[in-house]
C-alpha cells in the first residue's frame, strides 16, 4: 500500500483544494503530485531518503507531500518560519538528500551553512525564486513525465515529524503508511461527526503538525472533501472564508477557538454552515465552550491525540458529549489509565494514558533509549498525559506527568489551577507552573492574561482559588502577562515559563 493513493478514486473533476485563490481538482491534484514524483526519482532518489519540506500551508505543501511518499521516500515537514538555526539541526538530524522550499521558507534557508549538512544534495525551489544552488523544481515538474505511485507495505516509513516525545527534548517520530492510514480508519468508524464527501473542510492548522497532516489534510482528500487552506490564522479572515466558501467542517486549536470568541463585530450567524467543529492539541477552555455556543450556536467538540499516535486516539463526535470530555477512544485501537505501577485506575481515578494500536509509531529515529522508554515490550505508548475516565467510558484530560507540581507531597496538575483561574471573570487565559520553595518544595505560581488591565489584583485572584481548590493547590504567587506562550499545537509551554 502507499498513502499517496488516497484520493485515487475520486472524480477527477471534483474540487480537492482551494489554495490561494486557486481551486484545484483531484484530477490536476493527482497529475502535480506525479510530476513531482517524476522528478525526485529522475534526481537519483532512493526509497527511504529523506526530503524535507519547507513550505506554507498551501497546495506547494500538498503537492510535495504526496511527491515524496508516493516515491517511497520519507517527507520531513518542518516549520518554514523556524529559525535557520533550528531548521540546519533538523535537516542535520534526519539526514535529508533534499529539500523542497517554498517562499515561506526561502530566508531560513539561505542562512544556512549546507556544508554542515553532508547528506544534502538538492534543493528544489518554485520558479521565479532566486536561491544559490538550487533547481527550478517547477519547470523540472513541465519536463518530466508524471511517475505512478510506487507500491510498498504498510510498515514502511512515510514521515518523520519533529516533536517533543512524551517527555524531553524534541525527537524525531517515525511514522509509517500503515500507522497513518489505519488512524484514519479508526476516526471514521467512529461515526457521528465525521467527514463525509460532501464537506467543505477549513485548514489552518499548519501541515508540519501532525493534526493538520492527517487529521485534516489526508483524511479530507480520503473522503473527497474540499479542503480550502489558509496559510497564515487571522479571526476576521476566517470568518469570511467560512462566509465565502461555505465551511462546513473546521479543527483548529483552543487558541484558535478563543480567538473566534472574541471578535464582536460579525453576527451571530457567522457559524451558521459548520456541521463539525473539533478542538485539538491542547485542552479547551470550558469557557471558550460556552462562549462559542452562546454566540454563535456551534458546539466545539473535543479530541485527543499526540503525533507518536498518527494524530487521533479519542474524539468527540456527538453534541451531548459533555463538555470538558474529549470523547471515547477510536475503535480499532486500546486505550488503558494506569498508575505508576502499570495497573489499571479505578474510574474517575487519574492516571496516566496508554495506547496500542497499528496507529501507534515505530519509534523515534537513531534514539533507541527513548524509543524504549516510550514503547513498552507489548507494544503499549507511555503517552505521558494524565486522564480521567468516567462510568459511561468518557475520557478527560488531566495533565502532563511531567508538568505535576509536588507541594508538600501532594501532587498538582496546573492545568487544575487554570481552569479555577479561566471561572473568574475578567481572565482570558491562565498558566501555572511549579517554582522551588524552602519549605514545600515546590509552590504553585500562575501567570495571567486580563481583559482589561489593572481591573484585577493580585490577592483576588489568590482568594477566589482558595474557595475553588485545596489551599496546597492555591497560586501562592500571580504574574500578570501580556499572553502565555504556547506551541503551534496551542500547548502551554509551561517550561519557558518556569525558566
Amino acid at each position: 500500500m502507499n498513502l499517496a493513493s488516497i484520493f485515487d478514486d475520486h472524480p477527477h473533476d471534483r474540487t480537492a483544494l482551494v489554495s490561494g485563490g486557486d481551486r484545484i481538482t483531484y484530477g490536476q491534484l493527482s497529475h502535480d503530485a506525479a510530476t513531482h514524483r517524476g522528478v525526485l526519482v529522475e534526481l537519483g532518489l532512493q526509497p527511504g531518503d529523506r526530503v524535507a519540506v519547507l513550505c506554507g500551508t498551501n497546495r506547494r505543501f500538498v503537492t510535495a507531500w504526496f511527491g515524496i511518499i508516493g516515491a517511497g521516500l520519507v517527507a520531513v515537514p518542518l516549520n518554514p518560519l523556524s529559525p535557520a538555526a533550528e531548521i540546519e539541526r533538523e535537516l542535520l538530524a534526519v539526514g535529508a538528500r533534499a529539500v523542497i522550499v517554498g517562499p515561506a521558507g526561502v530566508a531560513a534557508l539561505e542562512s544556512i551553512d549546507r556544508s554542515a549538512l553532508p547528506n544534502l544534495e538538492f534543493v528544489l525551489r518554485p520558479a521565479g525564486v532566486e536561491l544559490e544552488g538550487s533547481l527550478d523544481l517547477d519547470a523540472r515538474r513541465e519536463a518530466t513525465e508524471p511517475l505512478p505511485v510506487v507500491d510498498g507495505n504498510e510498515d514502511d516509513p512515510a514521515v518523520m515529524l519533529f516533536t517533543s516525545g512524551t517527555a524531553g527534548a524534541p525527537k524525531t517520530a517515525m511514522l509509517t503508511h500503515g500507522n497513518l492510514a489505519s488512524n484514519l480508519r479508526q476516526s471514521l468508524g467512529l461515526g457521528g461527526k465525521v467527514m463525509r464527501p460532501d464537506d467543505v473542510v477549513l485548514g489552518v492548522v499548519p501541515l508540519f503538525h501532525i493534526m493538520g497532516l492527517n487529521a485534516v489534510l489526508n483524511m479530507s482528500l480520503l473522503v473527497g472533501a474540499t479542503l480550502v487552506l489558509q496559510e497564515r490564522f487571522d479571526p476576521m479572515t476566517v470568518f469570511q472564508t467560512v462566509a465565502e466558501e461555505r465551511i462546513t467542517v473546521m479543527l483548529g486549536p483552543p487558541t484558535m477557538w478563543s480567538a473566534l470568541s472574541q471578535i464582536d463585530v460579525v453576527p451571530d450567524s457567522a457559524l451558521s454552515t459548520l456541521r463539525v467543529a473539533l478542538s485539538g492539541s491542547a485542552m479547551l477552555p470550558d469557557r471558550v465552550t460556552e462562549e462559542i455556543l452562546g454566540r454563535f450556536g456551534v458546539r466545539v467538540l473535543e479530541r485527543y491525540g499526540l503525533t507518536e499516535a498518527s494524530s487521533t486516539v479519542c474524539m468527540a463526535c456527538e453534541d451531548d458529549v459533555p463538555v470538558g470530555s474529549v470523547g471515547r477512544p477510536l475503535p480499532g485501537l486500546e486505550m488503558r489509565v494506569v498508575d505508576a505501577t502499570g495497573a489499571d485506575v479505578d474510574v474517575v481515578e487519574p492516571g496516566e494514558i496508554w495506547v496500542r494500536g497499528p496507529n501507534v509509531f515505530s519509534g523515534y529515529f537513531n534514539d533507541p533509549e527513548a524509543t524504549a522508554a516510550a514503547l513498552d515490550a507489548d507494544g503499549w505508548l507511555h503517552t505521558g498525559d494524565v486522564a480521567v475516565l468516567d462510568d459511561d467510558g468518557y475520557v478527560y484530560l488531566v495533565d502532563r506527568i511531567k508538568d505535576l507540581i509536588i507541594v508538600s507531597g501532594f501532587n498538582v496538575f496546573p492545568a487544575e489551577v487554570e481552569r479555577a483561574l479561566l471561572t473568574y471573570p475578567g481572565v482570558r487565559e491562565a498558566a501555572a507552573v511549579g517554582v522551588a520553595h524552602p519549605h514545600t518544595g515546590e509552590s504553585v505560581k500562575a501567570f495571567v492574561v486580563v481583559e482589561q488591565e489593572g481591573l484585577i489584583e493580585e490577592d483576588e485572584l489568590i482568594e477566589w482559588c482558595a474557595g475553588e481548590l485545596a489551599r496546597y493547590k492555591c497560586p501562592t504567587k500571580v504574574d500578570f502577562v501580556d499572553e502565555i506562550p504556547t506551541g503551534f499545537g496551542g500547548k502551554i509551554l509551561r517550561r519557558s515559563l518556569a525558566e
